[in-house]
């Protein structure tokens, strides 16, 4: 019996499940993140501010 509750086959599958799990739930969340307008309107002003030339007076 105790060799029976012992025995972790399967145990690594399901680790990476969960992990996989989290993975696609953390991925979904970003996504709903970067679709909001504020964070776009974030997002292409440090792309325009990064790509813009200084001018020198």
């Amino acid at each position: 019996m105790r060799q029976k509750l012992c025995n972790e086959d399967g145990a690594t599958t399901a680790e990476y499940v969960i992990i996989t799990l989290a993975a696609v739930g953390f991925a979904g969340l970003l996504l709903t993140i970067l679709r909001s307008s504020e964070v776009k309107q974030m997002l292409m002003d440090m792309v325009h501010s990064a790509l813009s030339v200084p001018t020198s007076e």
